[in-house]
């Protein structure tokens, strides 16, 4: 094998990269708004420095595949770029100092109940710092979206996938049974068997979904879902108006609503783990640590209210 690996250069790996995603040398070149020639030259360039065929160049065919040692570099491409996306956004983070941005990463659970007290009180210790939020459906996009740089702070629900991460724990989410006031299930205490068979709204899969239905299908519970949403008002207000239960982190409920009954189950759901990650090899800036020490501080509030409120409920 040659050992020319110290040659090997960024837009090599940036063509590797776009013909796989493409898969033709013209669509990379105008995805790359560069030449079909020069993009062709990064390839056959790439392949001398690492002694291997990483193309599959068939005739007859229009489109071009990887081969496994093109797929094996393309694994390493990724992360490098991942990296060096990184180290622009900590440049950018450090000449910014005392008064630049926080990119912030939220799922809408914690968008409604954690982050609107947490930027009341980041902003003033911080009012010069400008905040970016951005949003997501599932928080393994927001995790990548840390990896590479893209933002700087995230919430997101454990486990967290192996990375440059540095994370800390916010906060215990219990489960409930979200029915509709007045009906059987608001008249006592659910057990699991209780849900068999009943209609039931849920929120669209991903980690916290994903939990509840292991847990009910672990207990020989199939469950009979008829809406999903990721949207946390919808499937409250699906509840309200009977079209089934729901089982879901109190986090996501507004339980001040009158239209639904809040309960745990008699045998309850492992809460999920909500956490606070950003990278660790990324400069820290001071901004940043203030954030997450504001973001403990109010979630440890919530999950101490939580806890009054399910004792309540139980009594």
């Amino acid at each position: 094998m040659p050992d020319n690996w110290q040659s090997v250069e960024l837009k090599h790996l940036r063509a590797l990269r776009s013909i796989a995603e493409t898969g033709t040398f013209w669509a990379a070149s105008e995805q790359l708004n560069s030449s079909l020639s020069t993009v062709s030259d990064h390839v056959t360039a790439l392949e001398a420095l690492v002694g291997q065929r990483l193309i599959e160049r068939s005739r007859g065919r229009r489109t071009v595949e990887l081969t496994e040692a093109g797929r094996l570099l393309l694994g390493h491409a990724d992360a490098i770029e991942s990296r060096l996306r990184a180290a622009e956004a900590d440049f950018r983070a450090y000449v910014a100092g005392r008064s630049g941005s926080l990119r912030i990463g939220i799922y809408q659970s914690v968008a409604n109940k954690v982050l609107p007290e947490v930027l009341r009180r980041f902003r003033q210790g911080w009012p010069d710092v400008e905040v970016v939020v951005t949003e997501a459906d599932h928080d393994a996009d927001l995790v990548d979206m840390v990896e590479r740089g893209a933002v700087d702070v995230s919430f997101a629900i454990q486990p967290i996938r192996e990375g440059p991460f540095e994370v800390r724990e916010l906060m215990r989410d219990p489960y409930v049974v979200v029915a509709a006031a007045g009906s059987q299930l608001a008249r006592r205490r659910p057990r699991v068997a209780d849900l068999a068979d009943r209609p039931m709204v849920a929120f669209q899969h991903g980690k916290h979904q994903d939990m509840a239905e292991s847990f009910l299908l672990a207990r020989g519970i199939r469950p009979r879902v008829v809406f999903r949403s990721n949207d946390n008002g919808t499937v409250q207000a699906m509840v309200a108006a009977g079209v089934g239960v729901a089982l879901s982190p109190l986090l996501a409920v507004d339980e001040t609503d009158k239209k639904v009954h809040l309960a745990q189950l008699a045998e309850p759901v492992p809460p999920r783990v909500l956490v606070v990650l950003w990278h660790r090899d990324r400069y820290t800036q001071p901004a940043l640590a203030a954030f997450v020490d504001t973001a403990m501080a109010v979630a440890a509030e919530i999950e101490r209210a939580h806890d009054a409120f399910l004792r309540r409920r139980a009594s």
